[in-house]
């Protein structure tokens, strides 16, 4: 059984239809929903419990790019503010110690998290914040303790609409950012599937941070954790 939502209530109602064609009506449900926002989040995960009686797997997907203001604002707001809402709302509805079941919380990340990105600074900052709270949260005793685990996955260029719309608003230097996507590549959306799906699948990965790309492949990314004092 799976719910999703997005902005979009055309693309999302015809998505829907093509899933419950597939799998059946009662198997998949879709909710308009702003990630933004807080009380259409809250309202969501509401009914998803209400619909389907708890959650097991949660995905924090949505992302947009957006260097100029207003544009930049909007970026935190739904990548890093979205992600931290999507997940700290996850948490409340997993946790073993708050009612829930336990779960996996899998956030998607980017590449421009784990490396500097000078053409589009203000996304790679939301992504690597991404990759911080993902992790901060993995590590935390009291959410490992409640049934809980949080992984990330950092694609680089994936085959979507987001690198196909590249334009002065969302990239510092379009002319360099279309050159570098040439070198990178374009990894499909089947290999970021493959990977979410081995991070739900594996009980024993909380915390990984794994880098899907069209070069190299999937890599589990090394970070050193220091103790906190």
């Amino acid at each position: 059984k799976v719910c999703f939502c997005d902005t979009n209530g055309e693309l999302g109602t015809k998505t829907l239809s093509e899933l419950q064609s597939k799998y059946g009506e009662g198997n998949a449900m879709f909710q308009t929903c702003d990630v933004s926002l807080q009380q259409p989040m809250e309202n969501l995960f509401k009914k998803v419990k209400e619909t389907f009686g708890c959650l097991d797997i949660v995905c924090n997907n949505a992302g947009i790019g957006g260097e100029v203001y207003p544009l930049w604002e909007k970026t935190i707001d739904v990548n890093l503010k979205g992600t931290t809402r999507g997940t700290l709302l996850a948490l409340e509805h997993m946790r073993t110690d708050k009612g829930g079941k336990g779960g996996v919380i899998i956030n998607i990340s980017s590449a421009a998290g784990l490396n500097v990105n000078p053409l589009s600074p203000v996304y790679s900052a939301t992504k690597a914040g991404i990759i911080a709270l993902t992790r901060s949260l993995a590590m935390n005793s009291e959410v490992k303790s409640a049934g809980v685990r949080l992984n990330v996955v950092c694609p680089a260029f994936v085959d979507t609409d987001l690198i196909k719309e590249i334009n002065d608003d969302n990239c510092l230097d379009v002319q360099k950012a279309s050159k570098f996507i040439e070198m990178i590549g374009v990894v499909s959306k089947e290999v970021v599937v493959d990977c979410f799906m081995e991070l739900v699948r594996d009980v024993n990965q909380n915390g990984a941070v794994v880098k899907c790309s069209k070069m190299d492949g999937t890599q589990y990314t090394s970070i050193e954790v220091k103790p906190v004092t």
